[in-house]
């Protein structure tokens, strides 16, 4: 009989695995933006990575692909006719991409990554000519917890998380190297601050040099009332973004599955600028 504190453990290394490997693939969603100089290209190639993605790439074939595309699990419950209705294939990093964008993400002294200044209007944000991407999503979707996973390489870049709804009460900007900036806004919803909207709402319509935004949903609920008002701003106003499903290791896998069809569905019939390919972090 198998002893139940080896099953915690189990189920512990996994949760933390799954919670590296999202840091891990967000990255190079991100970095996949942006050019990356030769210097770093070379750096990668010749699989520079951290200690925790070398860690990961000793794990066996389907455990890797488990911990690196976890929406490809999903796939396999569905019929063969109906899996073409999951985007899995558009945006399907290699190792090497990871690797690479790994890199990005690591500060060092000639990249350096920090935080830069808060704001709660867009006239008191920093002015950089640097393309920036931001998130947004509910008040405890899980923004700052997914930055902070990001800046992980980058440990003395300080990133406020709290279980509390409504702790980010100002837009807060970080600087990742020369190449781009990260925001992370306030949450909406429920203890959204006061003036959410003028802060939020001008920014996305009038900051000139974001690049992508990237619309955090919580996957066990689904699209909400208030996700559908950001989703809206982000269409009227033509921003390009990505729905990034959290918390995807709080559900069972079949409501996951549920709700990982219904948000392809609307994303497929409803929206213009939204990336067709969903994005998918387990809970930090």
């Amino acid at each position: 009989m198998r002893s139940p504190d080896r099953g915690v453990r189990r189920l512990a290394a996994g949760g933390y695995w799954r919670r590296k490997m999202a840091g891990l693939r967000f990255r190079c969603g991100i970095g996949g933006l942006f050019k990356v100089p030769a210097t770093q290209q070379r750096r990668s190639r010749a699989y520079s990575v951290s200690q925790d993605f070398a860690e990961v790439l000793r794990k066996p074939k389907r455990q890797l692909t488990k911990l690196v595309f976890p929406l490809q699990e999903l796939e396999r419950q569905l019929a063969p006719d109906t899996r073409p209705s999951l985007h899995l294939q558009l945006f399907e990093p290699s190792l090497e991409d990871i690797a690479r964008a790994d890199d990005l993400f690591t500060a060092t002294d000639r990249h350096r990554i920090e935080y830069l200044s808060s704001a709660v209007r867009l006239e008191h944000a920093p002015d950089l000519l640097r393309p920036e991407v931001c998130f947004i999503g509910r008040s405890n979707v899980g923004k700052s917890s997914l930055i902070k996973a990001l800046f992980s390489l980058a440990p003395e870049v300080e990133v406020r998380v709290s279980k509390t709804p409504g702790h980010t009460k100002k837009m807060n900007f970080f600087k990742v190297g020369k190449y781009f900036t990260m925001v992370d806004m306030p949450g909406y919803g429920y203890r959204a601050p006061e003036d959410f909207v003028d802060m939020v709402e001008t920014y996305l319509k009038e900051r000139r040099n974001l690049m992508r935004t990237f619309l955090l949903v919580d996957s066990a609920v689904g699209i909400q009332k208030t996700d559908n008002i950001a989703i809206e701003m982000c269409e009227e106003f033509a921003l390009p973004y990505v729905i990034v499903l959290t918390k995807i290791d709080k559900s069972s896998k079949g409501r996951l599955l549920k709700q990982v069809l219904q948000i392809q569905k609307f994303v497929d019939t409803q929206t213009q600028g939204c990336f067709p390919q969903l994005f998918a972090v387990s809970d930090f």
